[in-house]
C-alpha cells in the first residue's frame, strides 16, 4: 500500500475473499499433534445441518474462533474442529415433504452450511470434519454398542412407546398432539415393545459426584454452577425408605405393593395409594371394573415422560382394591393415577395429602381424607388450602402418629425403618431419578442397531433358531441404505429386502436384521473424540485422542445442559472402562453462550395465540426518545404489539447471517456479536449497532491507509519518545494489559471496547506524532490494535498486517506473537493533579511522578489559575490527595 497512490476504500467482500484464499492456499488451519508446544482443544457443539446458519451459530463459533486464534498467537497448538449431527427425525420429515431421500437433503445442507462457515473466516481444521451419518463414523457407534452388550452395560428389554396405528410407527412425545398422531390424526396408543437400553444408572454415583462434590478429583469446577445443579437434579439421588403395603389380591403377581418415600416420617398420614395405569393392580381392577379399564385406555393417550406428566391435569379412578398399612394395619384404598409412571421406582406412590402438594390436589379433587401428621412450631394446618405444613425438617415433629409422636424427622425415619424391617416389609434405600438410557428408535435415518434376529427354520420346523444375535465385528459397519424415502407408513427399512434379509451369523439360516436405529444422542456422545482421530479406520480412537483429551473448552447452548452433556460424560466413562481413553470427564471447562434476542411484532387473533410479522410488513410507532411502543400492519393498519424475544423463523424476526455478511462483511457480523454482550449473557439485536460496528472497521481501515507510509517507515527506538509519544505508548500498553486479561476470562465484549479505545487514542495523536518524528509510537500502537482485533475480525486485520509490513518483521498474523505489555511504558514521568481553590475545580497541575509535598505545593501556587482565583490572598493551607488532586485554601 502506498499513501501517494489513491487510497483504496474499505471493501469487506474483496478483503475477506482475499484473506480466505490466502489461508486456504497455505492450509493454515490444519493441526497436527506437536509435543513441543502446549496444546489446547476448543470445540463448539456440532450443529444439526438444517440448511442455514442462524445468528446463534454465528455467536457460538465466533466465541470459539476468538479463543482459538488468540491462543495460537500465544504459542499454543490449538485444535478447533467442526462436524455435523446429521441423523435425526427432521431429515425424515423434510424427506416426506420433499419426496427425496433424507441423505440427499442432509448432504446438500451440509455443503451449504459449510460454505457459510467458511465465509465467516472460522479457523476450523476441516481435515477433521465428521458427519455422523457417514458409515466411517457410525461404524464405531455399532462397535461400542456390541462391546457394551458383552460387558453387560447394554441390554434388551421392553419399553413403553407412542404408537400411531394408522402410520404404523412409533412417535416421539412431541409428535403426539392432544393424544393424536401429528401426521395421521389417529388416537395414539401406548405399546410395550422390546428395545435396547444402556445402563447409565451403573455410573450414577460417579456422574453425580463430579457435579456435586468439590472434593471429587474430577469435580467440574470449570462448569457454570447452574449447569452442575441441573445435572445434579436430573440424576436425582434420594435417600429414603422402600416399603410394602401387604395385600391378598389374586392375579397381581405379588402379595405386596411396594413404594419408595423420602418422607417416611409421614407414613401415618397415608390415606390412599396410587398406581400407574400399567401396574398389575390396575390390570386386576380393570378386569372387573369397566371404568378402570376405560381410564387406563385414556391414559395411553398421555405422555410417557416425567416432565409431561408434571404438566398435565392430575386424574385418577378408584380400583375398589385395598392394601394394608404396614404399621397401623388400616385398609388403604388403591387408585389408578395418570401422574404415576410405571418406569419410575415401583410404579406406585403412597398418598399423604396433608404433606405433599400433588397428593393434596388429588385428594381435594376426589374427596379423599387429609390427615395431618407433621407439625412445626405453630402446629396450624388448613386442609382447604395447601401449604408446606412441616416446613423446616429440623423443626418438624410427628403428631397423630402413635409410636412416632414427638419424634423429629430423622428419628421418625429411623423408627419407621426399624418397625418395617422387623416385619421384613421395608428398609432404608437410596434411589435415583436417573433412568437407563433407551436408545432404540423406530426410525429410518439413524445408526442401524447391529443385531440380527434368527427365528428358526420356518413353519413346521422344530429348530428353535438362534434368537437375538449380535452382528460379528468383522461385518461392521451395518450400512444404512441412503436411497430410502420415508412416506410416514412406518420404517422403510422393513420394506427393504436387501437390508432386512440376511443369513444368521451363527447357523447360516435365513434371518432378519434389526430395523430400529439408535437415538441420535448416541452420535453426539463421542464425536469430539473422533475429531482427534477422524481418519483412523482401524480404531474408534487412538493416539490423537490421548494427546487432545480432555477437551479444554466446550462451548454450546444451555438447552444441552442436561441430556447431551450427561450422555457424553457417561459414554466417556464407558470408553475409559473399556481401555479406550484415560480420561473420566470429557470437558474441563464449559461456556453456555446466551441466546440472541430481537424485537418481534405480533397480533393476537380472537382464537388465541400470536400472529407474527416481519419488520418490513409494519410501520413502527416510537416514543419521544426513540423507543418502540408498537406498530401497525402496513396493509390494513391493524395495531400490533411488540416484544423482545428469541430470534426465530417462527416469530418472523430472524436475521439471515449470509445477508448480513453480504451487506457488511463477516468481520462486521463477528464484531457485533462479540461487542453487544458478554458471551454467557443474552444478546439483544440492534441494527444501528451493527452499522456502528461496520463504521468502526471502516475507521480502522482508513487509519491504516492514511498513515501507511509513516507506519511502514517508522523507527523502533521507543527510548527516543517524549511527551505525547510516551503518553500514547503508555495508554496503548495500559489498554493491552486489560485486554490480555479479558481474553483470559473470555470477556470478549470488553476486548472489543478495548480495541475501540486504542483506535480513539491513535486517531487523537497520530498526526502530531508523525509530524514530530515520533511515528514509532503510532506504529507500535497500530501493531497492538491489529493483534487485539485479529481474533474478532481476522480478515481486515490480516490485510492491514500484510500491507503495512508487519508480516515481514513479525511473521504471518496467524502465528505472530501476542503483544507483551511493556511495563516500562506504563511508568509515568509526570502526573496530572486536579487543582482546586477553596474546594472548587480551577484547572490542573503537572508535577514529576515522584514529586514530594513541597514540590506539589510550589507547583500549585505557581499555577496561573491559582493566581487568578485566589485574588491575591495568601494560602492558609494546602491539602494534597496523592495521585488525584491538590486543594489550596485561602
Amino acid at each position: 500500500m502506498n499513501a501517494k497512490t489513491e487510497a483504496p476504500s474499505y471493501n469487506p467482500n474483496e478483503i475477506e475473499a482475499a484473506a480466505r484464499a490466502y489461508w486456504t492456499e497455505r492450509d493454515a488451519y490444519r493441526v497436527t499433534e506437536d509435543a513441543s508446544k502446549p496444546h489446547f482443544y476448543a470445540c463448539s457443539m456440532l450443529p444439526y445441518p438444517s440448511g442455514k446458519l442462524h445468528m446463534g451459530h454465528v455467536r457460538n463459533y465466533t466465541i470459539n474462533d476468538m479463543l482459538a486464534r488468540q491462543l495460537r498467537m500465544k504459542g499454543y497448538n490449538v485444535l478447533m474442529p467442526m462436524g455435523w449431527d446429521a441423523f435425526g427425525l427432521p431429515a425424515e420429515n423434510a424427506a416426506m415433504k420433499g419426496k427425496l431421500p433424507p441423505a440427499q437433503w442432509t448432504y446438500s445442507n451440509i455443503a451449504h452450511m459449510k460454505g457459510q462457515m467458511q465465509a465467516m473466516g472460522l479457523a476450523i481444521d476441516w481435515s477433521r470434519e465428521v458427519a455422523t451419518c457417514q458409515p466411517s463414523y457410525y461404524k464405531w457407534n455399532q462397535w461400542l454398542f456390541l462391546k457394551m452388550l458383552e460387558k453387560g452395560v447394554a441390554e434388551r428389554r421392553t419399553q413403553v412407546v407412542n404408537w400411531d396405528p394408522v402410520d404404523q410407527t412409533v412417535l416421539a412425545n412431541e409428535q403426539v398432539i392432544d393424544g393424536r398422531g401429528w401426521r395421521s390424526g389417529a388416537l395414539v396408543e401406548k405399546r410395550e415393545i422390546p428395545g435396547y437400553y444402556l445402563k447409565i444408572t451403573q455410573y450414577a454415583e460417579e456422574l453425580l459426584s463430579a457435579v456435586a462434590d468439590p472434593a471429587d478429583p474430577n469435580y467440574l469446577s470449570g462448569w457454570p454452577e447452574r449447569v452442575r445443579l441441573m445435572q445434579e437434579n436430573w440424576i436425582g439421588k434420594s435417600q429414603g425408605v422402600r416399603f410394602a403395603f401387604p395385600h391378598g389380591i389374586e392375579g397381581a403377581g405379588s402379595d405386596k405393593l411396594w413404594v419408595f418415600t423420602t418422607r417416611a416420617d409421614t407414613i401415618m398420614g397415608v390415606t390412599f395409594c396410587a398406581v400407574a395405569p400399567e401396574h398389575p393392580l390396575a390390570t386386576v381392577a380393570a378386569k372387573s371394573k369397566p371404568e378402570v379399564a376405560a381410564f387406563i385406555e385414556e391414559c395411553k393417550a398421555g405422555g410417557t415422560t416425567e416432565a409431561e406428566l408434571a404438566m398435565q391435569d392430575k386424574k385418577g379412578v378408584p380400583t375398589g382394591l385395598f392394601v394394608t398399612h404396614p404399621i397401623t394395619g388400616a385398609q388403604v384404598e388403591v387408585w389408578v393415577g395418570n401422574y404415576v409412571l410405571m418406569s419410575y421406582g415401583d410404579g406406585a406412590v403412597m398418598g399423604v395429602p396433608a404433606h405433599d402438594e400433588r397428593d393434596f390436589a388429588f385428594a381435594n379433587k376426589y374427596g379423599l381424607p387429609i390427615k395431618q401428621v407433621i407439625a412445626v412450631d405453630d402446629g396450624a394446618y388448613d386442609d382447604k388450602k395447601w401449604r408446606e405444613s412441616y416446613g423446616d425438617k429440623a423443626k418438624a415433629r410427628c403428631i397423630n402418629s402413635g409410636v412416632l409422636d414427638g419424634l423429629s424427622h430423622v428419628d421418625a425415619v429411623n423408627k419407621v425403618a426399624e418397625l418395617l424391617a422387623a416385619q421384613e416389609l421395608g428398609e432404608k434405600k437410596t434411589t435415583w431419578r436417573l433412568r437407563d438410557w433407551g436408545i432404540s428408535r423406530q426410525r429410518y435415518w439413524g445408526t442401524p442397531i447391529p443385531i440380527i434376529h434368527c427365528e428358526g427354520s420356518g413353519p413346521g420346523s422344530d429348530a428353535p433358531g438362534c434368537g437375538v444375535v449380535p452382528v460379528p465385528e468383522k461385518d461392521l459397519p451395518v450400512v444404512l441404505p441412503e436411497d430410502c424415502i420415508p412416506d410416514g407408513s412406518g420404517n422403510p427399512l422393513n420394506k427393504r429386502a436387501d437390508f432386512l434379509n440376511v443369513a444368521c451369523p451363527k447357523c447360516g439360516k435365513p434371518a432378519q436384521r434389526e430395523t430400529d436405529t439408535m437415538d441420535t444422542f448416541v452420535d453426539s456422545s463421542w464425536y469430539f473424540m473422533r475429531y482427534c482421530d477422524p481418519s483412523n479406520d482401524q480404531a474408534m480412537v487412538a493416539e490423537g485422542t490421548q494427546y487432545w483429551m480432555p477437551m479444554n473448552q466446550y462451548i454450546g447452548g444451555i438447552e444441552h445442559a442436561i441430556l447431551h452433556l450427561l450422555y457424553a460424560r457417561f459414554w466417556t466413562k464407558v470408553m475409559r472402562d473399556l481401555g479406550l481413553v484415560k480420561v473420566s470427564e470429557p470437558f474441563e471447562k464449559l461456556l453456555t453462550q446466551g441466546m440472541v434476542l430481537k424485537g418481534a411484532f405480533f397480533h393476537k387473533p380472537e382464537g388465541g395465540g400470536k400472529d407474527y410479522y416481519w419488520d418490513h410488513e409494519v410501520d413502527v410507532i416510537h416514543d419521544e426518545k426513540g423507543g418502540i411502543l408498537g406498530a401497525r400492519l402496513k396493509k390494513d393498519g391493524t395495531p400490533l404489539e411488540y416484544e423482545m424475544t428469541t430470534m426465530s423463523k417462527s416469530k418472523n424476526n430472524g436475521v439471515d447471517p449470509q445477508a448480513l455478511i453480504d451487506q457488511y462483511g463477516a468481520d462486521t457480523a463477528r464484531l457485533f456479536v462479540m461487542f453487544a454482550s458478554p458471551p454467557e449473557q443474552t444478546l439483544e439485536w440492534n441494527d444501528a449497532a451493527v452499522e456502528g460496528a461496520h463504521r468502526f472497521l471502516r475507521r480502522v481501515w482508513n487509519f491504516g491507509v492514511r498513515n501507511a507510509e509513516a507506519i511502514q517507515y517508522a523507527g523502533r527506538d521507543f527510548a527516543a519518545l517524549n511527551g505525547d509519544g510516551k503518553t500514547l505508548r503508555r495508554e496503548v500498553h495500559h489498554v493491552l494489559k486489560q485486554v490480555s486479561y479479558d481474553y483470559e476470562r473470555m470477556q470478549y465484549n470488553t476486548v472489543v471496547s478495548g480495541a475501540m479505545k486504542l483506535l480513539n487514542a491513535l486517531e487523537a495523536s497520530s498526526s502530531k506524532l508523525i509530524a514530530e518524528g515520533q511515528a514509532a509510537a503510532v506504529r507500535d500502537g497500530f501493531s497492538v490494535l491489529l493483534r487485539v482485533l485479529y481474533p474478532a475480525t481476522p480478515h481486515i486485520a490480516h490485510q492491514l498486517w500484510q500491507d503495512l509490513g508487519f508480516a515481514a518483521e513479525l511473521g504471518d498474523l496467524l502465528d505472530a506473537p501476542w503483544p507483551t505489555v511493556d511495563e516500562a511504558a506504563l511508568v509515568q514521568d509526570e502526573i496530572e493533579l486536579m487543582l482546586q481553590v477553596n474546594g472548587k475545580l480551577r484547572g490542573s497541575v503537572k508535577v514529576a511522578a515522584g514529586a514530594d509535598k513541597a514540590a506539589i505545593e510550589a507547583a500549585a501556587l505557581a499555577n496561573p489559575e491559582f493566581g487568578k482565583f485566589s485574588e491575591g490572598k495568601a494560602p492558609k493551607k494546602v491539602v494534597i490527595v496523592p495521585g488525584r488532586l491538590v486543594n489550596v485554601v485561602v
